[in-house]
């Protein structure tokens, strides 16, 4: 069986580009409804793994940039949404509803909205 921290960026990878998730959703989809803080773990950790993680898409249930601090500059997290054409405003994702990415909802549809493994975009970062 896979790990945790396997598992959470499985599902992160599938993130599409322009489009953000949160730590919460992650954790149920990976069946663990209660670790959002482990998946925030996980994104921390996820630049020493070795295939790139784009934890830039990952933020709180609100839409605030609260990984921010684990990328290797202030507004880096933000600077990597933006490129992606997601509108931040005061460390919060604007119209966070309209792009917010359910993997519950998504992959029980059997669709991603255009995310298919190796042909979204996903930055090199250094950090969560």
């Amino acid at each position: 069986m896979d790990s945790f921290f396997t598992r959470v960026y499985r599902v992160v990878r599938l993130v599409p580009y322009g489009r953000v998730t949160s730590y919460g959703a992650i954790a149920r989809q990976v069946g663990a409804p209660g670790a959002a803080r482990m998946v925030g773990w996980a994104m921390n950790a996820s630049h020493s793994h070795h295939e790139p993680v784009p934890a830039h898409r990952v933020v709180n249930r609100n839409g605030m940039l609260t990984g921010k601090h684990h990328f290797g500059g202030s507004d880096l997290m933000q600077q990597l949404l933006e490129s992606e054409g997601i509108e931040v405003e005061d460390d919060r994702v604007v119209q966070f509803n309209n792009l917010f990415w359910d993997p519950v909802t998504e992959l029980r549809r059997g669709k991603s909205r255009g995310a298919t493994r190796g042909k979204h975009k996903t930055p090199k970062q250094g950090g969560a």
